[in-house]
């Protein structure tokens, strides 16, 4: 039996479909306009290109540090991804099922973390950065990241853990198993939709980070595909056709991740946010 349509469904439908197009337009635009010369731009920018214009891309690749830029974001997300999934995840198992006076004080004092904005400890932050020896490489904004999404990843993956039975680990702890053994075999696969939660929303603020790597990674060098096209953005004019060619490079590697943890991002978030 079919549902019937009511007023209600359209105006949701139509809502919906308005915030859609609202949202995709940004993407669309900046697609259509990175296959455009920057004359062509700046003479209409809502225009459809005349022609399928690459020269930018070309220049980019061939011209520019921006290979180089390209493979150090690559370097920055993956190898702070890498660590988050497999530090964050335990720390929040340990805090979530020991629940002690010890491991709520912890869990507090990561909260604590994500209430004082980046700007206001970021000049100490470089400083003690250079008397480590990390400020102007690429370990600096890594151990950054890391540390900075310690709160977040917490407070997501305990989130998760409340709606996981006790009774699996239980089972498995009669069986032999050991504490290490429960957690990577039986409850880490468990993970699964929060991890690609944390992967889509750390990875996506990691690889479009602007502040981190143009303030501590050295002048001079390619730094991040970010920082490489805000070069190209001057005060009297502007290589558009350049900025939008990167930008649409930028947007591919996002997009696929997105679309294949899509599925579990939107469980992964939902889940937490019942279950919390």
């Amino acid at each position: 039996m079919k549902k019937k349509v009511t007023a209600n469904d359209v105006i949701v439908f139509a809502v919906t479909f308005v915030i859609a197009i609202v949202f995709a337009f940004p993407i669309y635009f900046n697609i259509m306009s990175a296959f455009k010369s920057n004359g062509e731009i700046m003479r209409d920018a809502i225009a459809f290109p005349k022609g399928l214009y690459v020269d930018s891309f070309k220049y980019l690749l061939t011209e520019t540090q921006y290979p180089a830029a390209m493979l150090n974001s690559s370097i920055l997300t993956f190898s702070s991804i890498i660590v988050m999934v497999l530090v964050i995840p335990m720390a929040a198992y340990a805090i979530e099922r020991t629940n002690s006076k010890w491991t709520n004080g912890v869990f507090t004092y990561f909260l604590f973390g994500m209430m004082i904005p980046f700007q206001v400890y970021m000049i100490p932050l470089f400083k003690q950065l250079k008397m480590i020896g990390l400020f102007g490489t690429l370990w600096g904004p890594i151990l950054v990241y890391i540390s900075g999404s310690v709160g977040f990843g917490v407070l997501l993956y305990t989130s998760f853990l409340k709606g996981i039975p006790r009774e699996i680990e239980e089972s498995a702890e009669i069986d032999g198993c050991s504490r290490t053994g429960i957690f990577w075999k039986i409850v880490f696969p468990l993970l699964g939709p929060v991890t690609a939660s944390m992967v889509v929303l750390q990875g996506l603020g990691i690889w479009n980070d602007f502040l981190m790597p143009m303030m501590v990674l050295p002048a001079g060098q390619a730094k991040t595909m970010i920082v490489e096209l805000f070069y190209y953005v001057g005060e009297f004019s502007s290589r558009w056709d350049m900025i939008f060619a990167g930008t649409t490079m930028s947007l591919i590697p996002v997009l696929i991740a997105f679309l294949s943890l899509q599925k579990y991002f939107v469980k992964g978030v939902s889940s937490g946010a019942i279950k919390g």
